[in-house]
C-alpha cells in the first residue's frame, strides 16, 4: 500500500507540473508582426477554448495539490466516504481537462487550416511561434490528462479493494 501511495504522490506531482507548464505556455504566450502596416499581436485571447482550457488547468492543478496535501498531513487514513468522493473528484477532473485539451485542440486545428467559409485566415503561416507554443500546450494537456486517467485508476482501486468480492457494497471487514 506504500508503493501505491508513492506512486499516487508521483503521479499527482507530474500532473501539477504539466498542468502548470501548459498554463504558463498558453499564458504568456504572443506573437506581433506587421501585416500590410498594420503592427498585429496575437495572444491566447484570440481563442475563446485557449482562455478555458488555461482556468481549466489551474482548477485542476490547484485539485492535483490540494489531493497532495491532504496525502501529506495523513488524511490518507481515509474513510470510505472520503475515498469516494476522491474517486468522483479524480474522474471529474479527468473529464474535464480532457474535454478542455480537445476543444482547444479543435479550435487551433481551425487556427492551423483556415476557414474560407467563416472567413477565417490561417495564423500559423503568419505567427508559426504562437503556433508551435500552443501544440505544445495542448500536448503537454494530453500528456497531463493520461496521467491523470492512471490516477484515476489508483484511486478507483484504493476504493473498491476495501469492499467484499462476494457481498455487494458490504466492506471486507463486515463479512
Amino acid at each position: 500500500m506504500v508503493r501505491l501511495r508513492e506512486s499516487e504522490v508521483i503521479l499527482r506531482l507530474c500532473i501539477v507540473v504539466l498542468l502548470i507548464l501548459s498554463s504558463v505556455l498558453i499564458g504568456l504566450d504572443s506573437q506581433t508582426k506587421d501585416i500590410a502596416y498594420i503592427h498585429k499581436r496575437v495572444t491566447f485571447r484570440y481563442l475563446f477554448a485557449l482562455e478555458i482550457e488555461l482556468y481549466i488547468n489551474v482548477v485542476a492543478a490547484a485539485y492535483n495539490i490540494v489531493q497532495l496535501g491532504f496525502g501529506w498531513y495523513g488524511v490518507a487514513q481515509k474513510t470510505s466516504n472520503s475515498k469516494w468522493l476522491s474517486y468522483l473528484l479524480d474522474q471529474t477532473a479527468v473529464y474535464v481537462v480532457f474535454a478542455g485539451a480537445s476543444a482547444a485542440a479543435q479550435h487551433s486545428l481551425l487556427v492551423v487550416t483556415g476557414s474560407r467559409e467563416l472567413q477565417w485566415m490561417k495564423w500559423c503561416s503568419k505567427f508559426t511561434r504562437f503556433c508551435f507554443q500552443i501544440g505544445s500546450a495542448i500536448i503537454l494537456n494530453y500528456i497531463a490528462a493520461v496521467l491523470m486517467i492512471i490516477l484515476s485508476f489508483i484511486s478507483a482501486f484504493s476504493l473498491f479493494r476495501l469492499y467484499s468480492p462476494k457481498r455487494y457494497f458490504q466492506f471486507k471487514s463486515a463479512s
